[in-house]
């Protein structure tokens, strides 16, 4: 068992969003889900707490009610294979409600933002060559969607 579980607050979509997110990613599932009782909160029988896994990490969604947002200062990173799996995630994400933001950051429909990064990218800006680190993170600040194969060509210097 994991020791630190990050847990994602809703006013009243966990398990939507948690039922969403195992969608999107193949090693993923419910765990459980904890219904609200005749004493409350919420309706009685509604989701209270979804746990979740993604790829092997377990999250929490709960429904908390209120109105807490969720902010750019918390994002959930995926790492992907290559530019298919940066594509896959991306577009599915906006197609979904998201919106997109710089850099490979998103927010799903939901609010929550997501980092889609090939894992190339951190060898690539941590090259000790700082020409060649430095081409890299001035292409990645012209994107959205991050471009593996511009990247790469900028990592290159071609």
């Amino acid at each position: 068992m994991q020791q630190i579980t990050t847990c994602l607050w809703f006013d009243h979509q966990a398990e939507a969003a948690a039922n969403y997110y195992c969608s999107l990613f193949e090693d993923a599932r419910i765990v459980a889900v904890q219904r609200t009782g005749e004493a409350g909160p919420g309706e009685p029988g509604s989701a209270l707490l979804v746990t979740f896994e993604l790829a092997g990490q377990r999250f929490f969604a709960l429904n908390g009610g209120g109105d807490r947002a969720f902010s750019e200062a918390i994002s959930l990173h995926v790492n992907c294979r290559d530019q298919a799996e940066v594509d896959h995630f991306w577009d599915r994400f906006i197609a979904d409600g998201g919106e997109e933001s710089l850099c490979g950051w998103l927010k799903d429909r939901y609010g929550v933002s997501w980092q889609i990064v090939p894992e190339a990218l951190p060898t690539m800006l941590a090259d000790p060559d700082p020409a060649r680190a430095g081409r890299v993170m001035q292409a990645m600040l012209q994107m959205r969607k991050l471009d593996l194969p511009e990247l790469t060509r900028a990592y290159e210097g071609a």
